[in-house]
This record gives structure tokens, C-alpha cells and sequence, in this order.
């Protein structure tokens, strides 16, 4: 049986290109990243679309618009403030 996605509120584009949210939601790259509003969520498969094109799962992992992934391990890591050398986010 497929499941649906279910779309909470859609996120409006302002004519620059970035959410229409206020006050804006976080750049994918920026370091509070999973402030911004969920767009849509599949809660069976445990993640959620963030308005910035992040995809943020139940273990805390994330996935970057670029492609790049961030584990859960490192994301914890990272929310208590722990800086490892030669590590990105």
C-alpha cells in the first residue's frame, strides 16, 4: 500500500527566490537549519521536507538540497556545540 505525503502549509516563494515565511526561515546551510517550517512530512517513513529543501528524519539525520549528508550521530554533535577538526556542516 503507498502512502501519502501529507502537505501541511506550502511554502510561498517571494520574488527573491527564498520562503516567504515570517520572519524567514534559515538557510539549508545555516546552523539552525531545522527552525524553518515543515512543508510536507511522511510520518510513516520517519521525515519531514523543511521549507528550505532540508530533509530532516526521526533519527535526527538531514539531508542538504545539495546532497550532502549529515549523520545523526554528527547532528547531535553539533547541536551541543562539539567542533571537530575538518568537519563540515
Amino acid at each position: 500500500m503507498k502512502g501519502l505525503i501529507m502537505l501541511l502549509k506550502p511554502a510561498l516563494l517571494a520574488k527573491d527566490g527564498t520562503c516567504s515565511h515570517q520572519p524567514r526561515c534559515p538557510e539549508a546551510l545555516a546552523p539552525d537549519r531545522t527552525a524553518a517550517w515543515p512543508v510536507a512530512c511522511r510520518p510513516e517513513r520517519g521525515w519531514s521536507l523543511l521549507c528550505n529543501g532540508v530533509v530532516l528524519f526521526d533519527d535526527v539525520g538531514r539531508l542538504l538540497p545539495d546532497g550532502r549528508a549529515i549523520s545523526p550521530g554528527y547532528a547531535a554533535l553539533a547541536a551541543a556545540g562539539v567542533v571537530l577538526a575538518g568537519a563540515w556542516l
